[in-house]
């Protein structure tokens, strides 16, 4: 561990915890006051049969993790049949987020569409238009990638300053999965490109199958290049709310354009302009003009815990501090953390080294006597690009935008160990 002031190694704070006695973790279990009924005395659970094999056919949590649910903020849509929830991403750890856990955008509702009636068409200036059943996409050679997927809007509520208290709710606009599916250029390719010509100005309009008809322009580089027709997640069949049967996964992209229940593949002389393409999901700057075609998702992280929704609960002495970090421009290779609002910086411990467009998680093992904390991270990625803070975007962008927020987040850490969301730009 670097770090631009003097730091404590991991074996010394957990030698200081134990010699501070009442209050440190370490020393609190190891000086029990008297016997341990958990441990001296024969429990329920070990007193008779557990559940069968068959007692939940299909795996779910168990009830004492009951908390660990997407949540939705009632007051953000007039309904949430075209809303979001959130990922409760202050309760997870590592980088893949379980199916039931990852966030839901909807301008229409889930639908209920069944792998016999599923239809996709390739078509427009293609050499042979086409149109696959479901069967057909797993007949092509399949790749498995993980990828975060992050709305445009995550994070967009805090651009006038801290307002949604909990990590869930001010970056839980995203997740990652490992996916599983058939490159689209391979489908282009069964097609025919010949029709299309030179590839410099060609589009691909991309549609859901449902009432929505969500549709997005892509350019022809990026449709050749990584995006993917998909129809497993981690492992399994996509969710309902994840766009089962298939979907559009576009890595690195704003989650708009990874569209569900994909229905059609238009390859064109030009964009579209759709209305989520010109209305929607651009960037609107102080003088009233708009940013288009702002799809990449910039460096971004935050930290998980301690967070409003993750407070420090066992006192004084060792705590890991721990978050995510993600660039839709490759793989995040440093990730700093501050605990005084950016005035000195530690470099945290990568779990793993980073993956082209896909999550990393980071830890900080440090000590915590109660001192009040400004909790930052910053992430760096493989380009050179330093996520940036409040302010330095609002520099360039002023007051409004919505989307495309991925400024630096600070969690106020209280001497009592609860967070708050404030903003130090």
């Amino acid at each position: 561990m670097s770090k631009e002031t003097k730091g404590t190694s991991r074996r010394q704070f957990l030698t200081s915890a134990a010699a501070l006695g009442a209050g440190a973790v370490v020393a609190t279990g190891a000086r029990a006051a008297g016997p341990d009924p958990l441990i001296t005395e024969v429990q329920d659970w070990a007193s008779g049969f557990g559940h069968g094999v068959d007692e939940v056919p299909y795996g779910l949590p168990i009830k004492f993790e009951d908390d660990v649910i997407r949540r939705n903020v009632e007051w953000l849509t007039a309904d949430t049949i075209s809303s979001i929830n959130f990922t409760p991403i202050h309760a997870l750890d590592g980088t893949i987020t379980p199916q039931g856990c990852a966030f839901e955008r909807h301008h229409s509702g889930a639908i209920e569409l069944s792998k016999p009636d599923y239809r996709l068409m390739i078509n427009g200036l293609v050499d042979q238009p086409l149109v696959f059943s479901y069967d057909d996409l797993e007949r092509f050679p399949r790749e498995q990638h993980v990828y975060f997927c992050e709305c445009a809007a995550n994070t967009g509520m805090e651009w006038a300053g801290a307002q949604l208290n909990g990590a869930q709710f001010t970056h839980g606009m995203i997740h990652n999965m490992e996916y599983t599916g058939v490159p689209l250029r391979t489908l282009l390719a069964e097609a025919g490109l010949d029709a299309a010509g030179d590839f410099k100005d060609k589009w691909v309009y991309v549609e859901g199958a449902d009432a929505s008809s969500n549709g997005r322009s892509i350019p022809m580089e990026k449709a050749m290049d990584d995006v993917l027709v998909a129809f497993k997640a981690n492992g399994e069949a996509l969710r309902k709310e994840h766009g089962y049967p298939v979907r559009l996964v576009v890595p690195g992209w704003e989650g708009n354009m990874w569209v569900k229940w994909l229905r059609r593949v238009e390859v064109m002389d030009g964009p579209v302009e759709s209305r989520e393409e010109t209305s929607k999901y651009t960037d609107t700057l102080a003088d009233g003009t708009s940013r288009k075609w702002t799809w990449v998702m910039d460096a971004k992280s935050v930290v998980t815990s301690p967070s409003p929704q993750a407070p420090i609960k066992h006192g004084h002495g060792p705590v890991v501090i721990t978050g995510m970090a993600w660039s839709g421009h490759g793989k995040i290779t440093r990730v700093d953390v501050s605990k005084d609002g950016g005035m000195t910086w530690e470099t945290a411990r990568l779990a793993s080294e980073g993956q082209d467009k896909a999550l990393t998680r980071f830890y900080l093992d440090t000590t915590w006597e109660g001192e009040e904390w400004l909790l930052q991270s910053r992430a760096i990625d493989e380009t050179g690009y330093v996520q940036p803070t409040k302010a330095q975007l609002r520099d360039v962008r002023g007051l409004n935008s919505i989307y495309h927020n991925n400024c630096i987040q600070t969690w106020h850490v209280k001497a009592n160990g609860e967070a708050e969301n404030v903003e130090v730009s």
